[in-house]
């Protein structure tokens, strides 16, 4: 369940709250009664595990797949010198 923080527009009290995502804003401060607000705050993200970067999406080849090359070019004919 999600935590949102609330901070009251008269008295400037801050507190916590626990909320579903459907459940509807809180709008009283419980201390004055007063209206509140929502205080939005930057959150950390940690990527941890593989699938992040591109290297570790790429297709890595195995010992019974031959690596792919480019056919080399045939030689051409050489031109006769009569």
């Amino acid at each position: 369940m999600p935590t949102y923080q609330y901070a009251c527009n008269a008295c400037e009290h801050e507190f916590e709250a626990f909320q579903s995502f459907s459940d509807a804003s809180l709008t009283q401060c419980p201390e004055c009664k007063g209206e509140i607000r929502k205080v939005y705050s930057a959150v950390g993200v940690v990527f941890k595990g593989s699938g992040f970067y591109k290297t570790d999406s790429a297709k890595k080849t195995t010992a019974s797949e031959p690596a792919k090359t480019t056919p080399a070019a045939a030689p051409t004919p050489a031109a006769k010198t009569d």
